[in-house]
């Protein structure tokens, strides 16, 4: 498995980000953006694996009754993500298309259309 600390991951999070263009940034409401080690525990072994996860309302969801709740929340995991690069460069690679693929879920776009666009 590729060695990263936790903080160099974060930081390429955090630069994943940067690159999301502001137009799109600025559209975002109420969502947080977490960095974990692993997923939970699940009966799925393939959710063990998962880069991502946007966990909310998607945008094109919500209506009037949306107000007072707690922000969505998308989770990128460290673990799954170093197991399947092999090197840096692939991790800065992947890190980005995962960020914006569960960016994609906050805005309503699903995982088939995300896999037509590339971020699958």
């Amino acid at each position: 498995m590729l060695e990263m600390t936790r903080e160099e991951f974060e930081e390429l999070v955090s630069l994943a980000l940067d690159r999301v263009p502001p137009e799109l940034m600025r559209l975002m409401d109420n969502v947080a953006v977490f960095v974990e080690e692993e997923p939970e525990e699940s009966e799925d072994p393939r959710d063990r694996e998962l880069l991502g996860l946007y966990e909310g309302t998607p945008l094109t969801e919500r209506g009037e009754w949306y107000a007072g709740v707690l922000p969505d929340r998308i989770t990128i995991y460290r673990g799954p993500t170093l197991r399947m690069c092999e090197t840096r460069e692939d991790v800065v690679a992947e890190t980005e298309i995962t960020v914006v693929h569960e960016i994609a879920h906050h805005f309503g776009i699903d995982d088939e259309r995300l896999h037509e666009l590339g971020y699958g």
